[in-house]
């Protein structure tokens, strides 16, 4: 839907959630934010372009938020129906962009060999099954400034934490931020709001700096992939929780780790799963993400120390 002029949201299905993709116009050139999986192209976005009268050939730009397939798997599907717009992706999460073998093994698999965590098989199928990838033209560092004409100008943010090129955009016009998973709050919902499973941040300085950048827009939309549409007094609000919940993270991994044992990444995070959120085992262990990001940002500040047993990483409380 157009929920301001020339800013549309367009969502997609994602199984039990969903993933939404933003179309922002002008009057000399037209954006699009992540282009979902495979489907979302061919079964949402397109019928939508046809619905309002917008030729997909008259994109001038795509923008990779990030690396993730829900947010990439549509680019080649894309380029086939708009082979002359100019795919855009952050500078650091280009090489995943653009390999989704890379991005299995550097990104969903971080954690196999140290921490002995990785995604279901089935997980891993679906996202080779979903994805289509094409190279990127361009890579952002943040700063650019995309002019749509009418004076309508969008610029480009870094916005590092979730992945380490994830960009986000600004629309001064609609005093809009269009952030996709830049920020995370408590929880990532399903389609219906209940919780799916935690915030995926790994990198918490840089998140943490991010969100702060963030709030000083003042803005009064805020847009994300996967939760609802932000608006007046909520958008700081989401802004702040997300904050609290990385400074509740580091509670519960103090409380837990002053006990004097020396834990691998699971087994701490099976004995604070209960004081950070409201998942399954399953969904719970992907707390090895903002978690080993929280870890590593004690161990820079001398709490925590890295160590080893039977060659999986263990952490041991220092201060």
């Amino acid at each position: 839907m157009e929920i301001r002029p020339g800013l549309h949201r367009i969502q997609a299905p994602l199984g039990e959630r969903f993933i939404a993709m933003y179309l922002l116009t002008g009057p000399e050139g037209a954006l699009l934010f992540d282009t979902g999986v495979a489907e979302s192209v061919r079964s949402t976005l397109l019928p939508y372009l046809s619905g309002i009268g917008f030729d997909p050939a008259d994109l001038r730009w795509v923008i990779s938020s990030h690396c993730d397939f829900d947010h990439t798997g549509g680019n080649a599907a894309l380029r086939e129906v708009a082979p002359n717009v100019q795919l855009l992706a952050g500078r650091a999460d280009v090489p995943m962009t653009e390999d989704v073998e890379l991005l299995i093994s550097g990104r969903y698999g971080e954690f196999a060999e140290r921490d002995g965590f990785d995604d279901p098989p089935e997980t891993t199928a679906e996202v080779r099954r979903a994805t289509g990838l094409v190279g990127v033209d361009r890579a952002l560092d943040g700063g650019e400034r995309l002019d749509l004409g009418g004076g309508r100008v969008v610029e480009v943010l870094a916005a590092p934490g979730h992945s380490p090129g994830h960009l986000a955009l600004w629309d001064p016009s609609n005093r809009a931020l269009v952030i996709s998973d830049a920020v995370l709050g408590e929880t990532v919902p399903f389609a219906d709001g209940a919780p799916a499973f935690p915030p995926t941040y790994r990198d918490t300085p840089a998140y943490v700096e991010t969100i702060r950048r963030l709030g000083s827009y003042d803005a009064e939309l805020l847009l994300t992939a996967h939760y609802p549409v932000y608006e007046g007094d909520d958008v700081a609000a989401f802004l702040d929780a997300s904050l609290a919940y990385t400074e509740l993270i580091d509670r519960v991994i103090t409380k837990e780790l002053e006990q004097g044992q020396e834990l691998t990444s699971l087994e701490l995070i099976r004995g604070i799963t209960a004081d950070l959120g409201p998942w399954g085992p399953g969904a719970a262990e992907y707390l090895i993400f903002p978690v080993t990001g929280n870890l590593e940002r004690l161990v820079a500040q001398g709490k925590v120390v890295e160590g080893e047993r039977d060659g999986t990483r263990t952490w041991r409380w220092l201060a």
